[in-house]
């Protein structure tokens, strides 16, 4: 891999007010500005793409910058890559130094989103026009954004959309591929337009499966509730998080089962886990009060852990950060 040349910049090169953030592009860190992206693209057109969510948090105490499980969402990036015959050009291991050196040379000093994404760019010389994974070029591209924080108030509202989960039989559930998310977009725009905050989806069974871009947990009867990977989850991050936090610090594990949609309008709480929602309440479904309403204390000591944790400011989760010294 490149490490700025050509007149980008040298390693851990901080940018200046004037100039825009710096991106890497197939092994070598350009300006934003620079990109020029054709409407030729494969991905573009048919959504052969994979894409990673990582958040970076800013402890101001400290100083210091930590970025979330990178190596694990890394791993899953590069399973991604595997089902689209995507030809990751570094290691999970390699992307992580990437990745501290972009969140370096953009300076940020705030909660920040990193996004990865690879992606099918072009044919390869004498491969005929068509939809197709093999005879394509791969490029890889990571960049930052400022994200801060998410507030919830006293939770959200949330829609069961009628379209339904799309079935890892038809695109593997356990991979964040571009042009499966036009299935997240229509759940969202549907109940957007009913007046909900968030969309649930069920799956062919018509069980849960998981709300938009976030993971469904309920706690109903004294247990911890959450739908297994077999009913069309994606395998969350954050979901992970949760799962170990309520076992060291609840003494629970979540059970992982079949939860029918009626479950959701008698638990006693429901909330989603997500990279950019963290881990939210949902104070109603379909109209239906949940619980009495507002965050249960199941969920709200679940966040007050993840917040501290994710921050640097419990040394029992240092294994998920990834320091950034500015």
């Amino acid at each position: 891999m490149k490490n700025g040349t050509g007149g980008t910049g040298t390693l851990g090169e901080r940018p200046t007010a004037a100039a825009t953030p710096w991106l890497y592009l197939d092994g070598d860190f350009v300006r934003m500005s620079e990109v020029r992206l054709t409407p030729s693209i494969q991905a573009l057109n048919y959504g052969t793409g994979v894409f990673e969510g990582i958040r970076a948090y800013w402890n101001s105490a400290q100083q210091e910058l930590y970025a979330l499980r990178l190596r694990d969402h890394y791993e899953r990036f590069a399973d991604s890559c595997g089902f689209l015959r995507l030809d990751l050009p570094a290691s999970a291991d390699e992307l992580v130094d990437v990745t501290v050196d972009l969140l370096r040379r953009n300076g940020h000093r705030g909660h920040t989103y990193i996004r990865p994404l690879a992606y099918k760019r072009s044919f390869e010389p004498g491969v005929p026009f068509g939809v197709k994974l093999r005879g394509v070029t791969t490029s890889l591209s990571l960049h930052t954004v400022p994200m801060g924080s998410t507030v919830s108030g006293l939770g959200l509202r949330c829609g069961v959309s009628s379209w339904r989960r799309i079935p890892d039989t038809s695109l593997p559930a356990r991979a964040k591929i571009t042009g499966g998310y036009a299935n997240n977009a229509l759940a969202v725009d549907e109940v957007h337009a009913a007046g909900f905050d968030e969309a649930i989806l069920l799956n062919q069974a018509g069980t849960v499966a998981e709300a938009s871009t976030s993971n469904v947990f309920l706690v109903r009867r004294g247990e911890l509730v959450t739908p297994p990977p077999s009913a069309d989850i994606l395998e969350g991050i954050t979901r992970a998080c949760v799962t170990e936090l309520a076992r060291d610090e609840l003494g629970t594990v979540p059970v992982e089962r079949a939860v029918a949609r009626s479950e959701l309008y008698t638990a006693d709480e429901v909330f989603l886990t997500g990279t950019g929602i963290e881990i939210q309440p949902v104070c109603e479904v379909d109209g239906r009060k949940v619980g009495r309403g507002v965050p249960g204390p199941v969920t709200t000591r679940l966040r007050e852990l993840y917040h501290r944790a994710v921050r640097g400011e419990d040394d029992r989760y240092r294994h998920w950060l990834t320091p950034v010294e500015l």
